[in-house]
């Protein structure tokens, strides 16, 4: 069986890096974005949830599974690549830093909802779905209620740089350069977000 999803537009073929890579504007303040990644689900779902492999990817931290689960998200950037130069305009980011959030559904090994950066006036939600597909597993990943083009661009370029060095950890395979993607994705995302 063919672990390839149809290709539509935003859609990854299996983390590859080509131009479908990129995720789109679905509604004003929402981005989606997919991967194709290696499976079985659960596997997937572990990368989400558990702190250690979470750590690989994304940041590490506790999740408590269940609605009104409190969600504690650390970044250490530069753990996630073996590239440690930082370019100028992401210094502030080199560090650790933190994001909290609350759990608004939690259904394993297929949904997971989560409030980004809770006790903002209107804090933006994530949502990643898994769906099997062949070999492979279909992530879907929405991040809604963003407040402007700028955040939208900004969090476009992040989620794509972890996405793909996710991608690579379940390949298994080397990690991406984390800072050089994340430049390369902000320029694409400038160019391909609508104003």
């Amino acid at each position: 069986m063919s672990t390839k999803a149809e290709a539509t537009p935003g859609t990854v073929q299996a983390g590859s890096g080509h131009s479908s890579d990129y995720g789109v504007a679905t509604a004003p303040g929402t981005l989606r974005l997919e991967r194709l990644l290696p499976g079985p689900i659960e596997r997937v779902w572990t990368y989400l949830t558990d702190s250690a492999s979470r750590g690989e990817w994304l940041a590490a931290g506790e999740m408590e599974l269940r609605e009104g689960g409190r969600v504690d998200l650390t970044f250490h950037h530069a753990d996630l690549s073996a590239e440690q130069t930082v370019p100028e305009q992401y210094k502030a980011h080199a560090g650790d830093s933190r994001c909290n959030g609350r759990i608004l559904r939690c259904e394993p090994p297929r949904l997971l909802s989560f409030t980004w950066i809770e006790g903002q006036a209107e804090p933006s939600q994530v949502t990643f779905e898994l769906t099997p597909r062949g070999d492979g597993v279909l992530l879907v990943l929405t991040h809604s209620r963003l407040p402007n083009r700028g955040e939208m661009v900004s969090i476009a370029s992040g989620w794509h740089a972890h996405l793909g060095i996710l991608a690579d950890r379940l390949a298994p395979r080397a990690p991406r350069p984390f800072w050089s993607t994340l430049l390369q994705a902000e320029a694409e995302y400038e160019r391909r977000l609508p104003a």
